[in-house]
């Protein structure tokens, strides 16, 4: 028999905000009937201020679903649709005092309905928004994406564990073997760049642990303690290239630098937000250009004339600020062609 804390018998036997919300004005369901759970839930969102006035849930499901449901309401009620984003599967949990690992999946579809409602409010469609991803279990209609994404969260170890927290492999057992293999590809860093989370720290956590990417910033400072004078000075004041002029000495530093790390967890979803800016800096004559990616800078390359131009700060800001609200990574934007960051080589 599972030991519930008395804190999820409280919201089993006295839902909060156990209703359907009539004037609801976002929406996410998940889950299906069929499969033993499903979840409904609506948000009031004030359209000024975008702070969730309101919210109701409905619930098929066991005790612990009817709980985490409940839960989840009372923790966003009052907090912006960005706020209540960074609200995570462990800390539905943590609300309650815990739950049973085999029913963390509980918490985990409360966190998915939340995705789902702000998704509807911003208006984005489940299909714009869906990954294509190879079907694991059967059973319970669980893919690929869903576990990587599982596993990486919440640094998921065991078959057990994909169980309790996403149900696959649950039932017949027979993707017991694909799972194992999904957990010893996140362990290898196999799923590197192809699903991205929107727990930027829990990223950061599997992907050092990974080995998906390393520490750039102690590197550069062991580097520093260790370079010759010449060689802590920007690219255009070292030796090699004294009578240069400042465009072969850039031409020559760019032969230096590592080809990009397109592997990187974040390389794709950066790309992306890079992309749909550029039309833009094209159309006023400039470009830019994605060089490196990792967890707290972000390198590109502005070209043309957005090189040296006055809004460059306010640009490379703007990209600063998209990439914050498009997938929460908060990093130094970098423009390699300043000369003042152009020490590529050193990282």
């Amino acid at each position: 028999m599972w030991d519930y804390s008395d804190k999820v018998k409280d919201h089993f036997f006295n839902p909060r905000n156990a209703k359907e919300l009539k004037d609801a004005n976002a929406t996410g369901d998940v889950g299906s009937i069929t499969c033993g759970d499903a979840l409904r839930l609506q948000l009031k969102v004030n359209p000024e201020t975008e702070i969730i006035e309101d919210a109701g849930f409905q619930t098929f499901g066991c005790g612990s679903a009817i709980a985490s449901s409940s839960a989840l309401t009372e923790m966003i009620i009052g907090k912006t649709l960005d706020e209540a984003a960074k609200v995570t599967n462990k800390e539905i949990a943590d609300y309650l005092d815990g739950l049973p690992p085999e029913k963390m999946h509980c918490s985990v579809m409360g966190r998915e309905a939340l995705d789902a409602a702000i998704a509807n409010y911003r208006g984005i469609k489940p299909e714009d928004n869906h990954i294509e991803s190879p079907l694991i279990c059967k059973c319970f209609g669980i893919d690929e994406a869903k576990i990587v994404k599982e596993v990486t969260e919440n640094n998921l170890t065991t078959v057990q564990d994909v169980i309790n927290y996403t149900k696959a492999g649950g039932a017949c057992g027979s993707c017991h073997e694909k799972i194992e293999k999904i957990l010893e590809g996140v362990k290898k860093g196999e799923y590197a760049g192809k699903y991205v989370t929107t727990d930027m720290a829990a990223v950061k956590r599997a992907a050092e642990k990974n080995s998906c990417t390393h520490d750039h910033e102690e590197e550069m400072k062991k580097a520093s303690e260790n370079r010759p004078a010449d060689e802590a000075q920007p690219f255009f004041m070292k030796s090699e290239y004294k009578g240069k002029t400042a465009k072969s000495a850039e031409e020559d530093q760019k032969t230096q630098e590592p080809a990009p790390n397109t592997t990187h967890l974040l390389w794709e979803p950066v790309m992306k937000i890079i992309e749909e800016i550029r039309p833009g800096l094209q159309g006023d004559g400039g470009d830019i250009e994605l060089v490196h990616v990792d967890f707290t800078r972000i390198d590109v390359r502005l070209t043309g004339q957005c090189q040296g131009c006055m809004m460059e700060d306010m640009t490379l800001s703007f990209i600063a600020d998209l990439i914050e609200e498009r997938i929460g990574l908060k990093a130094m934007i970098v423009n390699l062609n300043n000369p003042a960051f152009a020490e590529y080589d050193s990282l």
